[in-house]
């Protein structure tokens, strides 16, 4: 056995996942690591230019690549990465944040050591699934072994370790090492799924209410979708099924044709959704009875809603394993497929009224964006509207956003699905006033050439808050006004291509020319001068 670095053994640890890309910001307390990777030259290492914006990275990276792996310092380094780590949680994203810590020997001493922060795991238990401290060097690679474990164990999420600078430098005799077996997932027992079937037999204007716990099941909700089952999914379960399904009621669970049609059913199913706030107008929206739900969390039953009858299970196992017994077995109401057409195209309707010019934004992103492209969207009142509904999906995971509600992440997701999916293109819709929390990404996205339009929308402002003040608080406008820099000398000055649409009649032509144009790109929308685009923040709780 040969000895090495536990920087080393960290670095060859990540090799044997097939981690291509570690997303970091070098410091003095975590440069053993750093350096056994550039030695190595086997990871790509991405420099991001703040822990927040690596950690953001890494979690767009795995949500469309594989496992992604985040790099800080310890203390405020570390203390930067808890809002995107917060995200990763709410996302459920199976990623790994590796972080320093001073020497073991001044640990928890209050010693003002440099870097040192005072309840650092406490933080970072808050912020992650999971938190661990390596004590020794033998315990690091092991460790490393049970975060990742962890993280991908549904339901998953990130899972922070923390390695004290000296053991990050100790030698450490170096075994081969192999992953551990993944844990299983758990199948429902046959009566369970008997029960389901009868549920769902009886029935005949069902719906699938499916979430992110339902991302890897397309094929068993398209079963049920052909049998006559109605699908409704969260903004994160977009795609699942097909938007051009005729049984796809899309994520439109606040129109009021959809809330219509739902009180006309007969049962509501939920697969692996939470069933958050922003989407039940805030658990106030009337669901359809029975309600059922399946959920690999068996702290998800009873959560937000009262729930008839929970399944503690795999979706994908458990919805295969219904369209199985339904084929040939069930039929729905003759009267449902037209309801649930005119449901959806009552909604969109309304919705293009509602952004206006910018329907023609999002038909020129979906017009110019290739069939295998992504789209990454930024809270903004853009994001909010079009792109979270409007603009078509067809695939689950080609349309990424912030899950918690939280401004300011989408250009570190839109670099992080860059550099997984180096083969697909990336459109990022961000508002200069989120942009402005992560301005300095600009310059990774540039320095990485990740094949990326960064679409800024600006209006000089928080439009969201301005939508928010204007219905809720008589109109009156305070702190949502803010300066706003050049973007085109900022391009300039990064060296990218630069657009910039004064109106809608140069959305189609401009985003096809820079959606074609290889590597990173900016494009942004005078929204000024395009015109007003009307929102008034997330649906607000139904009173009865």
């Amino acid at each position: 056995m040969s000895t090495i670095t536990v920087g080393e053994a960290i670095a060859r640890t990540l090799e044997v996942y097939s981690v291509t890309a570690v997303y970091g910001v070098i410091s003095i307390h975590n440069l053993p690591i750093a350096d056994a990777l550039g030695q190595r030259d086997r990871i790509r290492f991405v420099p991001a230019r703040g822990e927040a914006g690596a950690v953001t990275m890494a979690d767009a990276h795995t949500r469309v690549g594989s496992l992604g792996v985040a790099l800080t310092s310890t203390g405020a380094g570390a203390g930067n990465a808890v809002g995107a780590l917060l995200e990763a949680m709410n996302a459920g994203t199976p990623m790994v944040h590796i972080t320093g810590q001073v020497e073991k020997a001044y640990l928890d001493r209050d010693a003002g050591f440099i870097h040192e922060a005072r309840d650092q795991m406490g933080f970072l238990r808050a912020s992650s699934k999971q938190a661990y401290r390596v004590c020794t060097p033998e315990q690091a690679v092991p460790m490393l072994h049970r975060a990742i474990q962890d993280a991908t164990t549904a339901p998953c999420g990130p899972v922070s370790i923390e390695i004290p600078i000296d053991i990050q430098a100790a030698q450490v005799e170096w075994r081969d090492t192999t992953p551990p077996a993944a844990t299983p997932m758990t199948n429902l027992a046959e009566e369970s799924i008997a029960e389901l079937v009868n549920a769902i037999r009886s029935a005949r204007r069902p719906v699938l209410w499916v979430g992110g716990g339902a991302l890897d099941a397309g094929v068993a909700v398209r079963r049920l979708a052909d049998l006559g089952v109605a699908v409704l999914s969260t903004t994160h379960g977009r795609g699942i099924l097909p938007d051009s399904h005729p049984r796809s009621l899309r994520a439109f669970h606040n129109a009021e044709p959809v809330q219509a049609l739902l009180g006309n059913c007969d049962l509501m199913l939920v697969a692996g959704s939470r069933l958050r706030s922003n989407e039940t107008l805030t658990y106030s929206l009337a669901l359809p009875r029975p309600l059922l739900q399946i959920d690999i969390n068996p702290a998800a039953n009873q959560r937000n809603y009262d729930i008839d009858s929970f399944f503690c299970g795999d979706c994908n196992n458990a919805l295969t394993r219904l369209a199985d017994a339904l084929e040939g077995n069930w039929q729905a109401d003759t009267t449902f497929d037209a309801d649930i057409a005119s449901a959806v195209q009552s909604s969109e309707e309304a919705l293009r009224i509602q952004v206006g010019a910018y329907a023609r934004l999002s038909d020129a992103v979906h017009k110019a964006l290739p069939a295998n492209g992504l789209f990454v969207r930024d809270i903004t009142v853009s994001g909010s509207t079009w792109g979270a509904r409007l603009l078509p999906a067809e695939t689950p995971l080609g349309n990424i956003h912030s899950l918690a509600g939280a401004i300011g992440m989408g250009l570190a997701m839109g670099i992080g699905c860059a550099v997984a999916q180096p083969d697909r293109k990336v459109v990022t819709l961000v508002g200069d006033g989120g942009l402005a929390l992560g301005l300095g990404e600009i310059a990774t996205l540039a320095q990485e050439q990740a094949d990326m339009v960064l679409l800024i929308m600006n209006d000089g402002g928080y439009g969201v808050m301005r939508g928010i003040q204007t219905k809720y608080f008589e109109g009156r406008q305070y702190f949502n006004e803010l300066h706003t820099p050049d973007f085109g000398k900022i391009a300039e000055a990064m060296q990218l291509p630069y657009w910039k649409a004064s109106h809608a009649d140069e959305f189609s032509p401009i985003m096809t020319e820079a959606v074609n144009t290889a590597g990173p790109a900016i494009v942004e929308v005078d929204m000024k001068n395009v015109g007003e685009l009307k929102f008034s923040g997330p649906p607000q709780k139904k009173l009865y």
